[in-house]
Parts: structure tokens; sequence; C-alpha cells
């Protein structure tokens, strides 16, 4: 079977699921999420490893997960406070950004002393690497979480917005907007990658960036930019009603950007360790670090748009 008839194949199987556990949320998404986050630092060590690092491969996973965990803030924060008030006690609980930092800290201290002990070549790099795959593949996945989870009629500013941009009050349809809004990402990271391709294969003339990816052009990137953006407009209009079409056109920049730098910046770390693929998890595509390379970088500004700017 051809490499483009196992891509199609697996789309054609992985995208339904995709959909329906993007649309259900709760801990259906934040699993799928932390799943393609862990396995993606797996690979990110892997690539380390080529450069004859030794990285915490157990510890960097863990903080990753609980890092994945402070981004379910809300719920973890409801399941807990219940615990403990079904037995009488109230317990004070630390806020998403407060949980967040705690985690960090204590990972850089625990690996710090871990790193004590391993004997492992060169320590600074070991640690360097380890924290770089947690800070830069679980953190930046964590926010997508984020923005599936900030959809809540719980958050007095999301209540506000949707009251007044849409006129409902109704948690389950703003909630639902959060499912719609992670796939219409997805929607456009994807179009802006097949835009980028097709054009820079049919009229791609300038390179982009040679030294990184000898194949990709100026004219593939600018196709996928303007790509990028007329799906996020389309996205409005189909399913993303609470956004204003400024804000689907910045959501548009956002993907066209540094989706396309997300891309570059994995096609970096993975020439410098001289392989093709991150792994052959998925067949055609290559591994998760490969698959979601673009998100890495889209979600993060997703997300602040959404919480600090939009909401």
């Amino acid at each position: 079977m051809s490499n483009l008839s196992l891509r199609v194949l697996a789309a054609v199987v992985a995208i339904p699921i995709i959909v329906a556990i993007c649309l259900a949320g709760t801990v259906y998404f934040f699993g799928f999420v932390t799943m393609i986050s862990g396995v993606a630092l797996y690979e990110f060590y892997g690539l380390a490893r080529t450069k004859g690092a030794s990285p915490q491969v157990a510890i960097g996973i863990f903080s990753g997960f609980l890092i994945n965990l402070s981004f379910y803030h809300a719920k973890l924060q409801t399941l807990i406070a219940g615990l403990f008030l079904a037995e009488g006690i109230a317990i004070p609980f630390p806020s998403q950004s407060q949980l967040l930092v705690i985690i960090i800290l204590v990972t850089v201290v625990v690996a710090s002393a871990v790193e004590l002990f391993r004997n492992k070549g060169s320590a600074v790099i070991n640690l360097a690497t380890t924290l770089l795959g947690v800070l830069y593949v679980s953190l930046f996945f964590g926010t997508f979480i984020g923005v599936r989870e900030i959809f809540t009629p719980f958050d007095p500013a999301v209540f506000r917005y949707f009251v007044t941009a849409v006129g409902t009050a109704d948690g389950d349809q703003i909630y639902r907007f959060g499912g719609y809004t992670v796939i219409s990402i997805f929607a456009v990271i994807w179009i802006c990658d097949s835009a980028a391709f097709h054009f820079g294969v049919a009229i791609g003339k300038h390179k982009l960036f040679p030294r990184v990816s000898p194949n990709k052009s100026w004219e593939g990137a600018i196709s996928g930019f303007l790509f990028a953006v007329g799906s996020a407009i389309a996205a409005k209009y189909l399913v993303l009603q609470y956004l204003s079409l400024g804000s689907a056109v910045v959501i548009g920049c956002i993907v066209g950007i540094s989706g396309q730098i997300g891309d570059l910046i994995e096609s970096l770390f993975k020439r410098d360790a001289g392989v093709k693929d991150s792994s052959n998890l998925i067949p055609g595509h290559g591994g998760a670090l490969d698959r979601f390379d673009s998100l890495l970088l889209v979600a993060p500004l997703v997300y602040f748009y959404l919480d600090f700017i939009l909401f």
C-alpha cells in the first residue's frame, strides 16, 4: 500500500473519532490530548537521545501529565472539593495558574536532584532536554485542553460574553461551542497544511527555509496562510457564531503563521536528529509529534487570545 493510501486510510479512521471526542469534551477530550501529549513527549526524548542526551523520561512524562491535568482545573477542583466535603472537610485549592507554577517548580527541583545521582553524560544537556520537552510539548498541549475547558458558564466573564454576543445562557450550548472551536482549529490547521503543500508543489519557486525544510516554499506558505484565514472565516459562519469577523481573522492568522512555524520547528528537531519522522506510530503520518506539530504553537496562542482578550 502506498504512503498516500496509508495517509488517507488513517485519516478516514481517525477523523470521526477525533470529532466525537472533541464534541464530548470532559474526561474524554482530556484523556485524548493527554495521551497524545505523553506519546509526543516520549518521541521528543527519542530525538534528544539521538544527539547523546539522556533525558529523564519517566519524570518528564509524569510531570507532563500533571501539567495537562492543571488545565482541567475546574472539574478537578470540583472533584477534589466534593471528596473532602463528603468527609466534612473544607480545603483551600490553588488557582489554575498557581497549580501550574507549583508543578513546574517542583519538576525543576526534582529533576535537578535526580540528576545528581545519574552520572549519564552531560547533566546540563540532560536537564535541558527533560525540561524543554515538558514545556514545549506538555505545556503547549495542555493549553489545548484549556481551550476546550474555557467554555464553561461557571466562569462569569465567559457567561457574560455569551449572553451579550450570542444571547444564550444555556450552559450546554456554551460548552458545545468549545467542541466546535477545537474541531475548527483542527480543520483550519489541516486546510492550511494541505494548501501549503499542494500550492508549494504546483507553483513554489522561492525556498522558505532550505536549511530546515528544503521542500517548503514562500508560495506554499502564503497559500497556507490565506486558506487558514479563509477557512477560519468560514468556520465563524458555520459553527462559531460567537466569534466576530475580526476574531475569526485573528484565529486564522494565528493558525496560518504559528502553525507553519511549529511545523518548521519540529522539522528542525528532526533534521538535527537525522531522522525523517519522530516515530512510525501513525501509518503514513509518522509520529504524534509529526502529526500535531502545528498545534503545539497554535494552541497556546488561541488559548491566550480567548482567555485574556476575547472573554
